[in-house]
């Protein structure tokens, strides 16, 4: 088969960016998954309904959990935008959008641009990254300010730093003001661990590394005073059972060393070393085969004279997933925030394979990986049996894979056309997910149901009581008349009747045996839809998996 010229090719890479970014996006009015994004969504509503946006408060009580950073965005795009799903994940999908254009970026400099052109597309269709843009939470927004802060500190190893340095302290403040001082592992691993294997001493003990320091404190202070003054300037608050609780030592300490040794007010009860491995393997879909293979080359070739190659994206993300295996808090969602540093090494290794005999291995293997994710999908869809596929989310699965076949029988370098086979893939398994799968699921995500089904049916607004505390943060996000919240040690913190009441349906059971008087209005099918099993995904057993939760009408006084 005759190659189109370089031009073409180079376009072909710039069509598939173009609908990976599209891809990034079409999660975007999936209604916000529980317990976690619709936290943080509940958090940001708070803060600008009330108009205060230091305090971070959840069901009515002060919370101590992260920073502030991520929330300040959000906010920032409800007051903007207005409160919406679609406002909610916007600045989340941005910061992946950042992530991509610092890992271009970092990838030219540190090779060459089809190097950087393959790293964003790697980047941009890794699985959990796409989950990642569905299901907003922290990462997102900590994944681009890291490989922007790593891009900048490294360009401030050059004679033009001062402005680089400011920019590189900017990102990692923001960083830490989203998840804390741990933060900077991988951007201290990177840069750390680059000077130090190529024995760059004199650059190691630079004094604008101080200087650095100093800048960061300066941009995490509206986050510090925030901590101060909900807790520290209140010791009578009680949080996590205990009063006297310092939000700074939590920020600077509990949060951090305290997680990691587990013996902060945070807790875990295990952790397994392996865990981020074999998270990796599906995490980071297509392209983690690639991924150990280029870990493998890499020390292969440079193990025995390091001063020669580039450490950057190999400490950084090795550092960073020992300290996270070591650790007893081990979530998949942790590794994205150094999927920049694999995508840049994927697309390296690639790079090396120039000849078409090395790469008839990855040819096979990629192609069975390719097929495994389309099997998948397939067995997702006959045994889950959505009824949201339709006409046209059906066509732009089609499409993709048209595009699949479009793209095997066109003269690309063999580099090229194995990168955007499996970019096809990526974006005809994940338009299923995001258009078909995930908004199937969600329906079983009760407490935004019972939100959506109260905004149709409560035009008068009257106030909404729900009972499960500690969980259903989707419907205080989505509902629109004010939340309050069940407790039953405080009968004063309830409305006046009459009210609708939210709870599970052992719940609302137990306050109609007790005579309170209600008006039952309607039931909603429940699961724990971040704690999938194969039973639930199994149309034929999933009834056996669901609980019920209940909307019925308070209109007499509940008998404690």
């Amino acid at each position: 088969m005759e190659l189109i010229d370089s031009r073409q090719q180079k376009s072909w890479l710039y069509l598939f960016i173009g609908l990976a970014v599209l891809l990034n996006f079409s999660g975007m009015f999936v209604p916000v998954m529980g317990p976690d994004g619709a936290l943080y969504a509940s958090i940001a509503k708070n803060m600008v309904l009330n108009d205060n946006f230091s305090d971070l408060m959840v069901q009515g009580k002060d919370w101590l959990d992260k920073p502030h950073f991520p929330f300040w965005m959000t906010a920032l795009s409800f007051k903007v935008f207005g409160i919406h799903t679609w406002s909610y994940k916007l600045p989340g999908i941005l910061f992946i959008l950042v992530a991509a254009l610092y890992t271009y970026k970092l990838a030219k400099v540190l090779y060459n641009e089809s190097t950087a052109l393959w790293a964003v597309l790697i980047l941009l269709t890794a699985q959990h990254i796409l989950i990642c843009t569905m299901d907003i939470r922290a990462e997102p927004f900590l994944t681009g300010l890291i490989i922007a802060s790593v891009y900048h500190f490294y360009r401030c190893l050059g004679r033009q730093w001062i402005l680089h340095l400011l920019l590189a302290s900017l990102f990692a403040g923001y960083a830490v003001m989203t998840k804390g001082i741990f933060a900077l592992i991988p951007v201290a691993g990177a840069i750390g661990g680059h000077l130090i294997i190529t024995k760059n001493w004199k650059m190691v003990l630079n004094f604008r590394w101080l200087l650095a320091v100093v800048l960061i404190l300066l941009v995490i202070l509206p986050e510090l005073l925030s901590l101060y003054a909900q807790f520290d300037l209140h010791p009578e608050k009680t949080v996590f059972g205990k009063q006297d609780v310092s939000g700074l030592k939590f920020f600077f300490w509990d949060s951090q060393f305290g997680r990691f040794f587990n013996n902060g007010p945070i807790k875990k009860n295990s952790g397994d070393p392996s865990f981020f491995l074999h998270t990796i393997l599906w995490a980071f879909l297509p392209w983690s085969f690639l991924w150990y293979a280029a870990v493998f080359r890499f020390f292969k070739q440079n193990f025995s004279k390091p001063s020669s190659a580039e450490w950057l994206c190999i400490s950084g993300s090795l550092l960073t997933l020992l300290i996270f295996s070591v650790s007893k808090f081990q979530l998949p969602f942790y590794i994205t925030i150094v999927f920049p540093f694999f995508a840049i090494q994927v697309a390296d290794y690639i790079n090396s394979l120039n000849s078409e005999h090395k790469f008839k291995y990855w040819r096979i293997v990629q192609l069975v990986v390719g097929l495994l994710m389309l099997v998948t999908v397939a067995l997702l869809q006959f045994f889950f049996r959505p009824d949201t596929l339709g006409v046209w989310n059906g066509l732009f699965i089609l499409g993709a894979l048209v595009l699949l076949v479009i793209v095997s029988v066109t003269g690309l370098d063999f580099r090229n056309k194995m990168v955007l086979q499996l970019c096809s893939v990526a974006i005809a398994v994940n338009l299923y997910f995001n258009l078909v799968y995930y908004p199937k699921l969600l329906t079983y995500q009760a407490d935004s149901e019972a939100a959506f089904w109260m905004n149709k049916h409560n035009p008068d607004g009257i106030p909404v009581v729900q009972s499960r505390i500690g969980f259903g943060f989707a419907l205080e996000f989505y509902t629109r008349a004010p939340v309050y919240f069940f407790r039953p040690d405080e009968p004063e913190a309830l409305p006046k009747l009459p009210y609708l009441f939210y709870g599970d349906k052992s719940t609302v059971d137990d306050l109609f045996e007790a005579g309170v008087p209600m008006q039952r209005l309607k039931t909603f099918e429940s699961y724990r839809i971040s704690r999938l099993k194969a039973k639930f995904l199994n149309e034929k057993t999933r009834k056996q998996t669901l609980d019920t939760t209940e909307v019925v009408l308070i209109y007499g006084n509940i008998k404690n």
